[in-house]
């Protein structure tokens, strides 16, 4: 083996020891471990509530899969009936399996969880390594908005900016991620005002690199498993935001299910039809309690603090 060759394997075999550990330190924390599972099975449950993906290619509508019923299908003689082997979670005030309506509702949660927090990191990561790469006044300006919006609780932001907006499913997820955004750049600004210091950025410059190729080849990468941890934990954060946007009727519009509109439904029925709101009141929890505990077994495995 030639010395050429063992320069160029060192680095591969380093970084494969690497992936182990990191997998190892993943592997050993078992509230992660149950935190992947259940969000797991929150994502096959959404993914897998219909056969869309074949009713696609036949050209056809999709039909129930995971669901045992039509979420939307009302059968209003047996309004408000109690669980039962046919509907394992009763049906709701329409006559409407709660179940399936549950299942189908993950759909919802997910997709404004996922996509708002895309565009609150996308939008935080740009401003915040900006301002911190930056400095002086644009840093300045950057941050001082940043910290009037964070200001702002979560619930109400969303509440003003969908004010403006108005409702539907894509103003929601621009909302959310919108509130979200400030969390991103202040934590992207505290990291590139770490990272911009070392000594291979100082190296990259006297080598004769532009501000850009900088912040995107040797400062980006050293600030994104901030981000990731951050991501995962806040994509709860969005899912609750939706499901309290929802309840107070800004979410999703009727007949489509979404969890915090079936919780305001069942909140007429609490003493004499309690699975109305109980069932999909412990759907945001799972989901929640998932994203919260993998964002911590995130943060085990990438923060070089919590490693040490």
């Amino acid at each position: 083996m030639t010395e050429a060759t063992q320069t160029w394997e060192a680095p591969t075999i380093q970084l494969r020891s690497q992936r182990q550990r990191l997998w190892r330190t993943f592997v050993r924390n078992r509230t992660a471990l149950l935190g992947l599972f259940l969000m797991l099975i929150v994502v096959f449950t959404a993914i897998f509530a219909d056969d869309w993906f074949i009713a696609v290619f036949e050209g056809r509508e999709a039909r129930p899969l995971l669901a045992p019923h039509d979420p939307l299908k009302q059968d209003t003689r047996n309004r408000l009936a109690a669980p039962s082997s046919e509907h394992p979670m009763g049906l709701d005030s329409y006559g409407r399996d709660t179940l399936s309506r549950v299942i189908y509702g993950a759909r919802v949660s997910l997709a404004v969880g996922i996509a708002s927090v895309l565009i609150g990191g996308v939008l935080g990561a740009l401003l915040g390594l900006t301002a911190g790469f930056l400095g002086g006044r644009v840093e300045n300006i950057l941050m001082r908005v940043t910290d009037v919006l964070m200001a702002f609780p979560s619930l109400i932001m969303g509440l003003m900016v969908l004010a403006v907006l108005g409702g539907g499913l894509l103003n929601m997820i621009l909302a959310i991620g919108i509130v979200l955004s400030p969390t991103f750049a202040r934590v992207a600004h505290g990291t590139t005002l770490s990272v911009k210091q070392n000594q291979y950025v100082e190296a990259a410059r006297s080598y004769g690199a532009g501000n850009l190729r900088i912040a995107i080849r040797h400062i980006l990468p050293n600030i994104t498993s901030e981000l990731v941890v951050l991501a995962s934990i806040w994509t709860a954060t969005a899912i609750r935001v939706e499901a309290n946007l929802s309840f107070i009727g800004l979410g999703i519009s009727p007949p489509t299910p979404a969890w915090g509109s079936m919780i305001r439904d069942g909140t007429q029925h609490l003493f004499n039809a309690p699975w109305v709101s109980l069932f999909p009141g412990l759907a945001i929890l799972i989901t929640v309690l998932a994203f919260n505990l993998l964002g911590d077994g995130l943060r085990d495995i990438l923060d070089p603090r919590m490693q040490q």
